[in-house]
């Protein structure tokens, strides 16, 4: 077994940065500077997504802050931001509700374990090329869940006797609720979500320094204080979360009980968080390499990520990834090395510690507005309308991913979609090999500064060309090509396997059968041009020595040669 070279899959880039003398005080006042506009850009969204997710804003903030230091000095990117995310709103709730926080825990240990063991496996390679229609789907699904729970805290709505208003976690149900309380809308509450709106999109034609959000957020919370003089309410956090109202202080450190039942019971939603972590942290830094033209090593980023996961949890933080927006914020405010994600996150533990109390005069109804903005840049809803016209099997991919997520639940829709990851790899694969019989001429040398000399492919010697790996999706072809040359009895089957990069267990078992059914015939098989990482695998598995050293060639002119001198050249006929 190869062992891992451990320097290859985890190589921080802050590290590398520390060893070397190229840092200078024009690129930390650049990082400084990028730094805190990205942490003004995390205060709202951290806010935001933490009270979605149905844990208090403090969780959001001490997610944002552990995350983006662990992030930014293990991760595999220049300048990649780590936070908690819009994504993982839909999967923590779901955990929330069937197992509690302890098990939102526990899941959120397991899947750093799951992503650090990713890394070490380098698995981040492979996971950058999962096929795009499955992530846009579930994360069109996504961006149309998080929309649909925001409408009650965006129209303010209550139940018709004026007390809260309970909503079903399913989609339709949760439709059919709000249309039931449509009647109850607050108007102040629709005015502010509608204000957020328009602010967060239209702010950037003033200034990209300050986001939109956080001016909705501090107009909003400012209106609130005033409305609330005059007798007029509107729900805000300090309604729910009234112990904001004082200075909070660092959150202890906890350790959830974890048995064996619970491990079984969580091992499903910790793959997802997994899963979706990674695809959305190599996806951000993908985006940032085409931004900065540096290059991140996907499987350091992975080992990062799962660090990161693995410790929150212990400080009440939830699952946290790259975030594409705040990553992108950060590069287009001059940040360029992993020191801007630290700063980052100093300045929010700075907010945390002493600006909390004004936090609980936000009004849901301006997070309602954030995260609708949130879920419409989530949407890809030009990718989704696009990939409408490819051809149909990635229309069919798309749309299941995407139905089985909003109707659903976003752990069978990555699961499914893993499996049609891999019914497509499989099918493509097989589309691409192939297994023929050459029945007439065979060119015999392949050095192009050789004369040519072709062979004439008669009743003595069958050849049988695999083009393409030689796995289970194509190992049966065998069996079809025999039943179509039923007819035709030689003397000699030469398998030519030039174009074999691997051969796996049911690759073996198909050509051992295929010798073992020549032999009752009395025909033998020879193989050609059987590359050195095949031939390791065919002697590993003692298939070699059950054919024979002395019919496995790395040429097709060598077992030509063997083919001519064991049927007294009857078949040799040069052009």
């Amino acid at each position: 077994m190869k062992k891992i070279n451990l320097k290859e899959v985890f190589s921080p880039k802050f590290f590398e940065l520390v060893s070397g003398k190229t840092y200078s005080r024009e690129l930390f006042a650049k990082d400084l500077t990028a730094g805190i506009i990205v942490g003004i850009v995390a205060i709202p969204l951290a806010i935001a997504f933490a009270i979605a997710s149905g844990v208090s804003p403090q969780q959001g903030l001490i997610t944002a802050i552990v995350a983006g230091v662990i992030i930014s000095v293990f991760g595999g990117s220049h300048v990649q931001i780590g936070g908690p995310t819009g994504a993982f709103i839909v999967i923590i709730v779901g955990v929330i509700s069937q197992y509690g926080i302890g098990g939102l825990m526990i899941a959120t240990v397991m899947a750093g374990m799951i992503l650090i063991l990713m890394g070490l496996l380098k698995i981040g390679d492979i996971i950058k090329f999962m096929p795009y229609p499955i992530i846009v789907g579930f994360t069109s699904g996504i961006a149309l869940v998080i929309f649909s729970t925001q409408m009650k805290d965006f129209f303010g709505l209550t139940a018709l006797d004026g007390s809260e208003l309970s909503v079903p976690s399913e989609f339709i149900d949760k439709w059919i609720c709000y249309f039931k309380h449509i009647s109850t809308i607050n108007p102040l509450a629709t005015a502010m979500a509608v204000f957020t709106v328009a602010v967060s999109f239209l702010w950037n034609r003033v200034t990209k320094v300050v986001p939109g959000s956080l001016i909705a957020i501090i107009i909003c919370t400012a209106a609130s204080v005033v409305l609330q003089h005059y007798g007029m309410e509107v729900a805000t956090i300090g309604t729910v979360y009234p112990e904001l109202r004082d200075n909070v202080s660092l959150p202890s450190f906890t350790v959830p009980h974890i048995d064996l039942a619970t491990l079984r019971m969580l091992i499903s939603p910790a793959f997802t968080i997994a899963v979706l972590c990674a695809i959305e942290s190599l996806l951000s830094a993908m985006v940032a390499d085409g931004a900065t033209g540096r290059k991140h090593n996907s499987n350091t980023e992975l080992i990062g990520q799962g660090m990161a996961n693995f410790i929150l949890p212990f400080f009440g933080g939830i699952p946290a990834t790259g975030a594409i927006a705040r990553t992108m914020a950060n590069i287009n405010n001059g940040g360029r090395t992993p020191v801007a994600g630290i700063v980052h996150a100093v300045f929010l533990l700075l907010v945390y510690l002493f600006l909390m109390p004004l936090a609980a005069n936000i009004p849901f109804a301006c997070l309602a507005g954030i995260l609708v903005v949130v879920s419409y840049n989530m949407s890809e809803w030009r990718s989704f309308k696009g990939l409408l016209k490819n051809p149909k099997s990635d229309v069919v991919v798309l749309l299941i991913t995407f139905f089985l997520t909003v109707l659903f639940d976003l752990t069978i829709a990555i699961e499914v979609g893993l499996l049609i990851a891999f019914v497509l790899f499989i099918k493509r694969v097989m589309e691409t090999s192939s297994i023929t019989v050459i029945e007439e001429e065979l060119q015999r040398t392949e050095d192009p500064e050789s004369e040519r000399v072709y062979e004439k492919v008669g009743k003595e010697v069958q050849i049988y060309e695999i083009d393409g790996p030689f796995f289970f999706g194509i190992a049966n072809k065998f069996d079809e090509l025999s039943s179509e040359t039923k007819n035709k009895k030689p003397k000699i089957r030469i398998v030519r396997m030039r174009k074999v990069p691997f051969i796996d267990s049911t690759g073996l078992k198909n050509l051992k059968s295929l010798c073992d059914k020549s032999r009752k015939e009395r025909i033998q098989i020879i193989l050609s041009g059987v590359r050195p990482e095949v031939y390791q695998v065919l002697e590993h598995s003692g298939f070699v020595d059950y054919l024979g050293k002395e019919y496995i060639f790395d040429h097709i002119s060598k077992a030509l040669d063997k083919a001519n001198e064991m049927t007294g050249g009857e078949n040799k006929n040069a052009l």
